[in-house]
C-alpha cells in the first residue's frame, strides 16, 4: 500500500511517498535535477510499487523547493541535510526494515557520493552527473566524449545505411560537424577541485557497499566513464546498451531487475 506523508528538514517540511512491503531491506529513491519523486513519466513511482510487490518497502521525496516540499531549492550539492532527514523518516515510518539502500540517477547519484558518510548500508548509482555546474542548468545536452564520439563514427562508417543516407542528404550536417569539430578539441584536464575528481574521492572513501549502472550510450554516463577511471576501478559496474539517460520504456524492466538482484544479495543482508 502507498502512503503520503511528509518529514522536516532543516525548518522545512518535505513531502515523501512510502510503498509499503515487509522486507527488512527497502529502497531509498533520491531524485536527479529538479524531478519530482514520481520521475520522468512516473518512472520512479512505477519503480516502487513494483519493488514493493517484491516485499520490498520504498521511500520517495521531493528535497527542498522542489514539488510538494517546501524550502528553497539550493541544487544537488546541498541537498546533503534533505537526503539524511529522508533515511531517517523512512525508518520511522517503516519500523520493521533494518537495512536501507540508496539509489539515485544522474545528479542524484552523485549527491549520494558527495554527502558521505549517510546511515545507509548500500548504494546503487547509476550515470551519475561529473559536469561542473548543475544537470538542470544545461540549455543544451553536452557533447560525449571524444573516444565515444570515435567509436560512434567508426561504427556508422560500417554500416550501409549510414552511408547512403549521407550520400542521399539525408544528414543533419550541422550536428555532424559539431560532432567532428569535437575530435580536434583536447580533452581538457580534470580540474583537482572539480566535480569528477571529488566523486572519484568519494567513492575511494565509501563505507557501504556500492554498483555503479550506467547506460553506454548516454552522454552523462560517458562522461562518467571518461572522467571518474578511479571509481571504476573500486566498484563493481553494470552496463546497458542503451542511449535512455532515465532508463525508460523498456529499459525500466532491466533497471527494476537489477536493484532488485541488488536489495536480495545474501551479503547484504549478512
Amino acid at each position: 500500500m502507498r502512503h503520503q506523508l511528509s518529514f522536516a528538514c532543516e525548518g522545512a517540511v518535505l513531502a515523501a511517498s512510502l510503498d509499503e512491503a515487509a522486507d527488512g531491506t527497502g529502497l531509498l529513491i533520491v531524485s536527479g535535477g529538479n524531478e519530482i519523486r514520481s520521475g520522468a513519466h512516473r518512472g520512479m513511482a512505477m519503480l516502487a510499487a513494483r519493488l514493493a510487490e517484491a516485499g520490498h518497502p520504498v521511500f520517495r521525496f521531493d528535497r527542498r523547493g522542489i514539488g510538494d516540499s517546501e524550502g528553497t531549492n539550493g541544487g544537488f550539492e546541498s541537498s546533503g541535510p534533505d537526503i539524511a532527514a529522508a533515511i531517517a523518516a523512512f525508518r520511522a515510518a517503516a519500523p520493521n526494515m533494518v537495512r536501507i539502500v540508496a539509489f539515485g540517477n544522474c545528479d542524484a547519484a552523485s549527491a549520494l557520493l558527495l554527502h558521505q558518510p549517510l546511515a545507509l548500508d548500500g548504494l546503487i548509482i547509476a550515470n551519475p552527473w561529473t559536469y561542473d555546474g548543475a544537470a538542470e542548468e544545461t540549455d543544451e545536452p553536452a557533447l560525449p566524449p571524444a573516444s565515444a564520439i570515435r567509436a560512434r563514427y567508426l561504427s556508422r562508417l560500417k554500416d550501409p545505411k549510414s552511408l547512403l543516407r549521407l550520400i542521399r542528404g539525408e544528414v543533419d550536417f550541422r550536428k555532424l560537424f559539431r560532432g567532428l569539430s569535437a575530435l580536434k578539441a583536447p580533452t581538457p584536464a580534470t580540474a583537482p577541485d572539480g566535480l569528477a575528481a571529488r566523486i572519484d574521492k568519494a567513492v575511494a572513501g565509501l563505507g557501504a557497499p556500492a554498483t555503479i549502472l550506467l547506460a553506454t550510450g548516454d552522454r552523462t554516463a560517458q562522461a562518467f566513464v571518461e572522467n571518474c577511471p578511479a571509481a571504476l576501478s573500486r566498484v563493481p559496474v553494470e552496463r546497458l546498451a542503451s542511449p535512455s539517460h532515465s532508463f525508460a520504456g523498456d529499459d525500466g524492466e532491466w533497471l527494476a531487475a537489477r536493484i532488485l538482484a541488488i536489495l536480495n544479495q545474501p551479503s547484504l543482508r549478512a
